[in-house]
């Protein structure tokens, strides 16, 4: 993908909601150059799109935007991965990836690590409510989710920043367009984050503990020997899945819901007077802006759907954010409205591949809230007539920096 490719693919991601409602009113579905693939943007055809794995493979659903080129790739093989993972697997794989995860997001975990999380939320809150003034992506919102999910998978509070900025390197590394020089610097970014979960992963075979990191030992690598070097590539690859999808889509999220908050402030005033709005008020956001718009599938055999011929190999994006604004299923589907009845949104997936961390996910978006509404209740948007700039991606959607004041 050249530069001019990636600019238009960059306009799409940074408002795809244009696109969505002509696809949502043509015939058929819609290929789209900037995707290279088929617009799925219906919720009756996303939900069988879900319903159906083994039609629509999930084997692409984390294809790069940017193909590393030969230095890159060699520093990249310095470090672990590289196997798939629960979001890119199907079938037995899929469930004995997922089955450790689910099992460690239950919801006696995610009781567990409430205190820890609440602690964490309120000092980063205490530490800018009296100055009135914060850029909230970076001094919160970049910052709880990664902690929480470090807390969980067992590592050491000062390696969380390691981890937390991997993670968003490799995001970079696969969909951003950067300079070599650039993409080795995040090679090495990301190969330091696969180190440092390697060498967790030894310590807790050597010494379990009652972490997330030692149940993906006990069901993926059952024994008590030393781990085989490609159960390291298969743990780290799926360790390092788990650590992003557990704090850059929390990040967003987070970022994306107090920014339409403060942009409808009648809203935001409402929620301040009726706390109990709160659990409505996150359902909202996340119907009207979801941070994970969709995944991208492969068709396993030809397949009719939306009357739209596919043949075996065709590329579809399974666009959640699209479906939450479909007429046929939510009213004034455009409207951000807290007040409005609970809808079945698919911000969290559907079927098989469903988000295993939607809880966890809920539950710091409603500390956020809670946070925000009762320390800085007059909390607004730094410049509320400017344009606030997204960040250019469909599966982390969020602002790119959201300046507040109160």
């Amino acid at each position: 993908m050249d530069r001019h490719e990636h600019a238009r693919l960059d306009a799409l991601q940074r408002d795809p909601y244009p696109h969505y409602a002509r696809a949502r009113r043509a015939e058929g579905l819609t290929f789209v150059p900037e995707l290279d693939a088929w617009l799925v943007a219906r919720d009756a055809d996303v939900r069988e799109v879900l319903r159906r794995p083994e039609a629509f493979s999930s084997a692409n659903a984390l294809r790069p935007d940017v193909i590393p080129g030969p230095a890159v790739l060699a520093e990249l093989g310095s470090g672990f991965g590289g196997r798939p993972v629960v979001v890119t697997s199907d079938g037995p794989q899929h469930q004995r990836l997922r089955a450790p995860i689910v099992h460690g997001l239950s919801a006696a975990r995610v009781a567990a690590v409430l205190p820890y999380a609440t602690e964490r939320a309120t000092a980063l809150v205490e530490s800018f409510a009296a100055r009135g003034r914060a850029e909230l992506m970076g001094e919160y919102a970049m910052l709880l989710p990664g902690d929480v999910i470090g807390r969980l998978i067992g590592l050491d509070p000062v390696d969380v920043p390691v981890a937390v900025r991997g993670g968003h390197r490799a995001e970079e590394l696969l969909f951003r367009p950067l300079e070599e020089p650039e993409q080795i610097a995040a090679a090495r970014d990301v190969v330091t984050m696969q180190q440092l979960l390697d060498t967790y992963l030894r310590a807790r075979r050597a010494r379990p503990r009652d972490d997330l990191c030692t149940a993906l030992l006990t069901a993926l690598a059952p024994g008590t020997g030393e781990l085989t070097l490609e159960e390291r590539h298969e743990l780290v690859a799926h360790l390092q899945n788990f650590l992003l999808a557990g704090h850059l889509t929390t990040t967003a999220q987070i970022g994306s819901t107090v920014l339409h908050l403060l942009r409808h402030r009648s809203q935001w005033e409402l929620l301040c007077e009726k706390p109990e709005l709160i659990p409505a008020a996150i359902e909202e956001a996340m119907r009207y802006d979801t941070a994970l718009q969709g995944f991208r599938r492969i068709t396993t055999r030809p397949v009719l759907l939306s009357g739209t011929e596919l043949p075996t190999g065709a590329a579809v994006f399974v666009a959640f954010g699209s479906a939450n604004r479909d007429a046929r299923r939510h009213e004034r589907p455009d409207a951000f409205d807290i007040t409005r009845p609970p809808s079945r949104h698919l911000s969290f997936g559907h079927g098989a591949h469903s988000c295993p961390g939607a809880q966890l996910a809920r539950e710091q978006l409603r500390l956020t809230i809670h946070l925000l509404t009762t320390h800085v209740p007059s909390l607004r948007l730094a410049t509320p007539d400017a344009p606030v700039r997204m960040r250019p991606t469909l599966i982390h959607r969020s602002p790119e920096v959201l300046e507040v004041v109160w």
